[in-house]
This record gives structure tokens, sequence and C-alpha cells, in this order.
């Protein structure tokens, strides 16, 4: 039995989500599907994390578990034969037996993709979310900063979680301009639910003069999700990478 991990890239825009759904389609679906036509097996695929309908990613893993002569290299190959164009596995690689996806990820990077412009471009409503109004670039950096380092992120967590502790570590955290996008990119240990996209709708809120940049000191000390920003919306969100 061969424990594969897979390196999954989507655009999430027609689906519900990571996580197979019964309301929905899910992306772990599609895989599972993938893997029973190249493999005829049925195969559990374990995400080392969910993302929300319309979130994309660039670097979602993903580990199978599986019986086959199909060598690792050439899996992905196999599988995007029978993928729907919107999902490709990028990479596969063997792992031991105790290897999980979640528990064993050291950080998580992502990137959320603001359109800042005076009018929206449409190839680009489903990969960003678009903000007419000049955004201030330098302070939504400055307020990006304070999310750096251990801190009690519960102010920045939507409800319905049932993590055990809203303590999590930031290890780097940033704003910057590449015309005609604001970008924000965060990296750190793990996020909570929906934290990035209130993280952004706060940066957001800054960048258009409503928060200062030092709030956001304020807002972490707070644990008030009253106190944060808007959830930003979810399709200019990418999981980029996950690194072990």
């Amino acid at each position: 039995m061969k424990h594969i991990l897979l390196t999954i890239a989507y655009d999430g825009s027609n689906y519900n989500g990571w996580q197979r759904q019964s309301n929905g389609i899910g992306i772990q679906e599609k895989v599972e599907e993938a893997c029973f036509k190249i493999f005829g097996q049925e195969i559990s695929v374990t995400g080392a994390g969910r993302t929300d309908a319309g979130v994309h990613a660039l670097g979602q893993r993903g580990l199978i578990k599986v019986e086959t002569s199909i060598p690792t290299d050439k899996i992905p190959y196999a599988l995007n034969s029978v993928l729907p164009k919107d999902i490709v596995i990028r990479a596969a690689r063997e792992v031991p037996e105790n290897f999980h996806p979640r528990y064993d990820a050291r950080e998580k990077t992502y990137r959320y993709l603001i359109l800042n412009d005076k009018f929206p471009i449409p190839q680009y409503r489903n990969i960003s979310t678009f903000i007419s109004a000049q955004l201030n670039v330098e302070e939504m950096d400055k307020g990006a900063k304070y999310f750096i380092g251990n801190h009690d992120f519960g102010a920045f967590s939507s409800a319905g979680s049932s993590v055990k502790t809203t303590e999590r570590t930031i290890f780097d955290a940033l704003v910057y301009r590449e015309d005609p996008f604001v970008i924000f990119e965060v990296r750190g240990n793990g996020f909570l639910y929906n934290m990035v996209r209130i993280m952004a709708g706060t940066l957001i809120e800054i960048g258009i003069g409503k928060k200062k940049a030092s709030d956001v000191k304020d807002i972490i000390l707070s644990r008030d999700r009253s106190k944060a920003g808007i959830t930003a919306p979810a399709q200019g969100l990418t999981l980029v990478e996950i690194k072990y």
C-alpha cells in the first residue's frame, strides 16, 4: 500500500469548497472520483485543510492510500487525464505511513487578491475582489504587520469553528501593489475559520480609511469579532503553499 501526497491546484469558482458535500460538489469528491477511474478502488482523499466555496488553491495537499503499479511521478498525469480542467494535480510523492497532511503541516501561505481600479476587469472577476476606491497600501501594510507573532486571533474567526484554541502564530504578513492589484500575503502555522478573509476585510477597511493601522493591535487584544472588519469575499483568496 502506497501513501501518496498530492499537490492540488484548483479554481474554486464552480465548487462548494474542498470538502465532499451533501448539498453541492466539493473538490475532494472530484479527486476521489478520478482516483476510482484510474485505480479502480474506492479511495478517500484526506486534505490538509478545508477551503470555502469559491476559494482557490495552488498548493492544497491531499493524501491517498492506494495499491498501484503506476510510478508515483506518473500519478499526476494519470489523474489529470480524467479530472475536470479546473482541478490539476501538480505533484505526487510517497510519504511514511504515519504522515498526516493536516497535523504534520508546519506552515501555510495564503494570498488575497484585490482588483483596485476605477472599473472591474471581467477576466479577473473570479479570482479577486473589486474595490474602486484608491487603497492606501502603505497603511494596509502597517496594519498587516500587527498580525505577526503568536496571538489569540479570536476576533478574526467566524462563528461555527470547533477548534480547541484560537491562538495561532503568524510568521509574515505584507500588503503590496502590483497594478491593477493590491495583494495581501500571510504565512503562519495555521488559520482559523475565515481568518484570512477577515484579516483581508480589516485591511481593506484600513485602506479606505475606515480604520487605522494601529487598530489591528486593539482588535487582536479584544478577541471580539465585531471589532474586526468584514469577511472579504471568497473569490479573492488562494491557498498558495503548505510546508511540512
